[in-house]
């Protein structure tokens, strides 16, 4: 009854999705990451190397509007080539290939900053979904499970070793009115960050998180500590 209960309000959707991206993706490619990033630094030695920033830059728009070509999405982002491919058994399929792309992100001083980043792909489903009668799924509740979709894969990494310092979650609203490099700011915004953590490590200074950044908390979700779903709350947004 209860599991009937659950399908009928979709509250195991997100949940499932990312397990789901972490056991199937994440946590087979994040911990492999620092190496591809240090090997990439070894042979490009004009570009600029801060640690900090080798890590895979997830991007989780809550609206789950997902572009395939970053560039299609904001100009100032631009592919510069992929990283070191990871090739293994998966599932049946002999010599899967997992790999990321390099890219170079335009800020408004027009200075180059340079990152591995990708969409969360599972927000393709929540999207699909939305756009099939099949699947029932209205615009709001596309939007809730946007929503703990990224929580629940918050608190998934975080409890992850192998993962650790390895991605950023990128977590954003996209403004009402479109704007052209919304998504350059958004990702440069994290660079600026990880560049400052890096140099307050190295001073011994602690990095100060403007109070602008769009955190868990502000996602104002309950994430339930126990195996049934939970009423979400969305009085956040």
């Amino acid at each position: 009854e209860m599991s009937e209960m659950s399908e009928r309000s979709k509250q195991n959707v997100a949940h499932g999705l990312a397990w789901s991206y972490y056991i199937g993706y994440l946590k087979i490619v994040l911990p492999r990451m620092k190496k591809s990033m240090e090997e990439f630094s070894r042979a490009n030695p004009n570009l600029p190397a801060c640690r900090k920033t080798w890590k895979l830059h997830i991007l989780v728009p809550l609206s789950c509007d997902i572009y395939d070509e970053l560039e299609k999405a904001d100009s100032n982002i631009q592919y510069v080539t992929d990283l070191t491919e990871t090739t293994l058994a998966r599932a049946g399929t002999k010599k899967r290939v997992y790999k990321h792309s390099l890219y170079a992100i335009r800020d408004e001083e027009n200075q180059l900053w340079h990152c591995a980043v990708e969409y969360a792909t599972p927000l393709q489903s929540l999207y699909a979904m939305s756009q099939d009668e099949c699947a029932a799924f209205s615009r709001e509740e596309r939007l809730e499970q946007a929503k703990l979709f990224y929580r629940t894969l918050e608190e998934i990494l975080k409890g992850s070793k192998e993962c650790a310092d390895a991605y950023r979650l990128i977590a954003y609203e996209e403004p009402e009115e479109a704007e052209r490099h919304f998504l350059s700011r958004e990702i440069v915004w994290h660079l600026r960050q990880e560049h400052h953590e890096e140099i307050s490590v190295l001073e011994g200074s602690h990095p100060h998180s403007p109070s602008t950044a769009l955190d868990s908390a502000e996602l104002n979700l309950q994430i339930s500590v126990s195996d049934l779903p939970q009423p979400l709350r969305t009085d956040g947004f």
